[in-house]
């Protein structure tokens, strides 16, 4: 392999930000948020950056080489890179490459892990996430969705899209308060009723724009009954420059509602890239050709869809029609967050479906959909994931030495067919470390635990007083 030019390593020395001293050795306090500004990154076996202009392959891999960032950015990617006022992370054996980022996610629902396991999506929306939904209050939002960020920091997430839809305002505060304590990246995906629309200004002017970690997306829904609310939240999305975000075909029961007839009418077609479909599964030929002309994104959750007998989405044909699709984990009917049991998902379902090893998509495929394609999708490639000079410092490191991933075969093949989130040692998001040495920092993991059990015990007795846990 060969290594990253030259050019951005001289960029780097011209202004000051490589000396010729060799740096001290890091701490876990000073990798920490409030340690010093720049991290160096030594002698990684290999970092996968995702551009091919960088290294060799379709991921632009590089064996043996540094990388240093500084506060929130990615300065430089090279061999025997020098900063003597940077702390030392020794990678000698790792693996380094951009954190995963979570397209489509419900991260309220991991209070009702595994409920309504006998069910469809249709039965599983009506017997369980809907009274579910109904009956949270403010404690128990947080609790959960606190619950679920560090679920997805410890799987190597650094972005994720959390579609919490119509909640009151109170709720929606509480849900972005413990995204805001987890310090992940994130979209929240809002929307209220037409009454509400208003607010919906003022509630991403307060509450997301000030915070550099976060983003907005509106979000609408597809049934015809719901094709007035998706127009005003069309209107709306072209006012304040964001993506609308829908779930679309998700059983195919769903057709009778003319969904993507829906979206033509409500003019949500014409917002082109900035119209993000989540799992888009029961897609007719003539679908796929109005979404391909429209410059739509689509999430596909593969784990979701099997959990829920939804079916199998035609990735190949999405991508022989150039249409974006990213990876999302989907809440509570994924069950757990793992990127690496969805990535493996992802591929197996094509391959068990065309017979065929070499469809789409392929290893080296379904790692940039999880990496450098989720931020297609979003429209963040520019921030992130890739790992080059001048992106941001959402970093995760692997360890490939454990039991589950040894011995040393295809390093490519084995993150995506033997990963596991216990191989995910270190975690930085915009520079900030969350995760190291496999263990997540600065958080009390027994009171998170502690929470959302009180909060699903609250919610089991208020639906049923009589239920006791574990009662199907």
């Amino acid at each position: 392999m060969r290594t990253i030019s030259m050019h951005w390593v001289w960029i780097a020395l011209l202004t000051g930000f490589l000396l010729s001293a060799t740096a001290s050795n890091g701490s876990s306090s000073e990798l920490a948020s409030d340690g010093p500004t720049k991290t160096l990154i030594q002698r990684a076996s290999l970092i996968i950056t995702m551009d091919p202009a960088l290294g060799t392959g379709p991921l632009g891999s590089l064996a043996d080489v540094d990388l240093l960032m500084e506060k929130d950015t990615i300065l430089a990617i090279g061999k025997g890179l020098i900063a003597p006022d940077a702390t030392v992370l020794n990678a000698n054996g790792k693996i380094l490459l951009p954190g995963f980022v979570d397209v489509h996610n419900h991260l309220y629902q991991s209070v009702f892990r595994g409920g309504c396991a006998h069910d469809d999506v249709l039965g599983w929306l009506q017997k369980c996430n809907l009274p579910i939904r109904l009956a949270l209050n403010e404690t128990d939002i947080y609790a959960a969705v606190r619950l679920s960020t560090l679920d997805l920091i410890t799987t190597g997430v650094t972005t994720v899209v959390d579609w919490a839809h119509m909640f009151p305002q109170n709720l929606a505060k509480a849900n972005i308060r413990a995204l805001e304590e987890s310090g992940l990246r994130f979209v929240f995906a809002y929307s209220q009723p037409k009454e509400g629309l208003d607010t919906l200004r003022a509630f991403k002017a307060e509450l997301i724009d000030p915070n550099p970690l976060a983003g907005f997306q509106l979000t609408g829904g597809t049934r015809k009954k719901s094709a007035e609310h998706l127009a005003d939240m069309v209107n709306l999305a072209h006012q304040l420059h964001v993506k609308v975000n829908v779930h679309l075909l998700e059983h195919i029961d769903q057709r009778q509602e003319d969904p993507v007839g829906v979206l033509a009418r409500s003019g949500a077609l014409a917002l082109g890239p900035n119209l993000l479909l989540n799992h888009a599964i029961h897609l007719t030929d003539e679908d796929i050709t109005l979404l391909a002309k429209s410059g739509a994104h689509i999430a596909h959750a593969p784990l979701s869809n099997m959990r829920l007998a939804s079916g199998i989405i035609r990735l190949p044909e999405l991508h022989k029609h150039g249409i974006k699709v990213g990876l999302g984990l989907d809440g509570g009917t994924n069950d757990t967050s793992d990127v690496f049991a969805n990535m493996r998902t992802a591929v197996g379902l094509q391959r068990a479906t065309t017979l065929h090893a070499g469809t789409f998509p392929t290893v080296s495929e379904v790692l940039r959909m999880a990496t450098l394609g989720g931020a297609e999708v979003l429209g963040l490639e520019h921030q992130i994931g890739s790992l080059a000079p001048g992106k941001k410092a959402d970093v995760i490191i692997l360890d490939p030495s454990a039991i589950n991933f040894a011995p040393q075969w295809d390093w490519l093949s084995q993150i995506v067919f033997n990963g596991q989130p216990a191989n995910v040692e270190y975690v930085f998001v915009n520079g900030r470390l969350l995760k190291e040495k496999g263990r997540l920092i600065g958080v009390a993991e027994k009171d998170v635990i502690a929470a959302a059990e009180q909060a699903a015990d609250r919610i089991r007795r208020s639906l049923d007083p009589g239920r006791k846990p574990g009662k199907e």
